[in-house]
């Protein structure tokens, strides 16, 4: 098997790879691809390439719906950055409310003064902020890192609020029982000092915090933006700021519209860049190919229906991607029976309109019967892995 990368990823992560795995510089030998955020809307992706896995959790670079019509499972990285974008989120909180940098910048403006400390303790005022603890936090979207968010602001004193209306089960429970659930993004606007925001960019949440919800907000209130930068209208936050309708905003995606603004806390992408999330991502990443590669299974899918069926334990596993079409699995059970392959275990996942089955046979599967199973309607992509 080959592999691409289309960005730098971690030598930990590339190292997980066996010697039956090759780099290839050439995307159209690649039967695989890791990326990070290099744009690939407009390449022209392989018929033989079997997957792409981003070593991160945004996908807005990646076109889904031409992948999965071609057959090509992207795979994402949840929650394999999400400390590091947690931590910065606190400090973004912190720089917001007690005025740190421009504290920072007086002293090297002041370095030549050789009574700056004395300086200092008349200067400071005009640096003091507020605290965090005993504040309100309103925390859109918990999943792996709105949940940690909302855990480590529980651990600082804070009062914490949470909405998410596909709350996983999984962050159910690592959620701290002292976070507030509530079913209305509304109630965090009217009621917090702090609201930050950890949802993926869709077109339903794409300018959620418009200008609307930011009217509804208290004067004094600081927002935080680590996801994306359009789910915030940030036209109507600068307006906000400037008219005094709102305390701060924290983003960690530079822009001209927010750059070197009023009350814009600007932040060059540093969320996920540290060398922990790095490395975290690229492990993640290479280990969802090799599982997808050598035993079909699809894990942290974007695209395609998570379908884990553990290691081949039989001869061969006959992995079809196939749009979710009713009696598609009878058809493939009887042209495996008409040819005399016996069926030792199988799945069947769907996801909207697509759907993906493993069937594990007993038999050596030849080419005339795959080709049958090629010709099912709505079938995309056939592909048999050999214990």
């Amino acid at each position: 098997m080959k592999y691409t990368c289309l960005n730098p990823i971690a030598a930990c992560g590339l190292d997980l790879f066996t010697d039956d795995y090759e780099k290839t510089e050439e995307l159209a030998e690649a039967d695989a691809v890791l990326v990070r955020s290099a744009a690939m809307h407009d390449l022209e992706l392989p018929e033989n390439m079997l997957a792409i896995a981003r070593a991160g959790a945004g996908v807005n670079n990646i076109p889904l719906v031409k992948c999965a019509e071609q057959g090509i499972v992207v795979f994402n990285s949840p929650g394999a950055n999400a400390n590091g974008v947690k931590e910065l989120v606190i400090a973004g909180m912190l720089l917001a409310c007690r005025d740190i940098v421009g504290g920072i910048e007086w002293v090297k403006e002041n370095s030549d003064d050789e009574n700056v400390g004395k300086a200092a303790e008349k200067a400071k005022k005009a640096f003091a902020g507020t605290e965090v603890k005993g504040k309100k936090l309103g925390v859109i979207g918990l999943g792996a890192i709105g949940v940690l968010v909302a855990n480590a602001a529980v651990d600082l004193g804070m009062e914490v609020i949470g909405y998410d209306p596909y709350l996983s089960v999984k962050a159910a429970w690592n959620i701290s029982r002292n976070v507030k659930y509530v079913q209305n993004p509304e109630d965090i606007y009217r009621e917090c000092d702090f609201i930050t925001i950890h949802v993926p960019l869709m077109d339903s949440t794409k300018g959620m915090i418009s200008k609307e919800a930011i009217g509804m907000m208290k004067e004094t209130a600081i927002v935080l933006n680590f996801a994306r930068d359009t789910l915030v209208d940030e036209t109507a936050m600068v307006e906000a700021l400037k008219a005094g309708k709102i305390r701060k905003y924290v983003v960690d995606f530079p822009s001209a519209i927010t750059a070197g603004k009023e009350g814009c806390i600007v932040i060059p992408h540093l969320g996920a860049s540290t060398e922990e999330s790095e490395d975290n991502c690229a492990i993640m990443a290479v280990e969802e190919l090799r599982d997808y590669i050598e035993n079909g299974n699809i894990i942290n899918s974007v695209n395609y229906p998570a379908c884990d069926h553990g290691p081949i334990t039989t001869k061969e596993r006959v992995c079809i991607i196939h749009k979710n079409i009713t009696n598609t699995i009878g058809k493939y059970a009887s042209i495996l029976g008409e040819n005399g392959i016996n069926i030792s275990d199988m799945v069947d996942k769907s996801r909207g309109e697509y759907a993906y089955s493993l069937i594990d046979i007993d038999d050596e599967i030849d080419d005339a019967t795959i080709e049958k199973l090629k010709e099912v309607e709505g079938v995309i992509r056939v592909r048999v892995i050999r214990k």
